[in-house]
């Protein structure tokens, strides 16, 4: 990302000099466009490297924690998984505001709840399972899912929930998160991490 910002940059002060020059100031021109370009799509490629998804079954999720549903343990696996680099979207059945405050609750107000935008928790219709959305938009986003459900009864539409990187299960163990995801090498003591 460098070398086209390098690039804008002396294009930018060659169109300076070349003001009164129409040739040339038409080609320094011609250099900070393509360096722009260059630029965007520098930038497009790393932010769409900086997030690994995860679609989070909040319908799931909602039960890990004591076997009630809780919105607290959605949102304490989605600020784990933004901690790990991940970006979280999350998928309820229609019935989760009834299961957690009594009356329905929409995409809107259980984003605000877990601290996320709108367009990344989704509630599915009334009289559909959330399972068909889920398991589409982890494979449209090369998402991982996280869930304890093991989708059996989606294998014929979706055989990648066989394969075993697909699924993040979890739990609360003696009050604390716990993911079936690898250590953050980061977070692991020196001594652990063979320092």
């Amino acid at each position: 990302m460098i070398v086209p910002f390098i690039l804008f940059v002396f294009s930018v002060l060659a169109m300076a000099v070349t003001w009164g020059l129409p040739d040339f100031f038409l080609l320094a021109v011609l250099s900070a466009v393509a360096s722009v370009v260059l630029l965007l799509l520098a930038w497009r490629k790393r932010l769409g490297q900086a997030h690994k998804w995860a679609i989070i079954d909040g319908s799931n999720v909602m039960y890990w924690q004591g076997g009630a549903p809780k919105i607290e343990a959605v949102q304490e696996v989605v600020q784990d998984l933004i901690k790990r680099g991940y970006a979280p979207a999350v998928m309820f059945d229609a019935n989760a505001g009834y299961l957690l405050a009594d009356r329905y609750m929409h995409d809107e107000v259980l984003a605000r709840q877990l601290s996320l935008p709108a367009s990344r928790v989704f509630v599915v219709p009334k009289g559909v399972q959330a399972d068909s959305f889920i398991l589409t938009a982890a494979r449209e986003k090369g998402a991982r899912v996280v869930s304890n459900d093991r989708f059996r009864d989606w294998v014929d539409d979706f055989p990648e929930v066989a394969l075993p990187d697909l699924l993040i299960k979890g739990n609360f163990r003696s009050g604390a998160l716990w993911l079936d995801l690898p250590q953050d090498i980061r977070k692991k003591p020196r001594a652990a991490a063979g320092l």
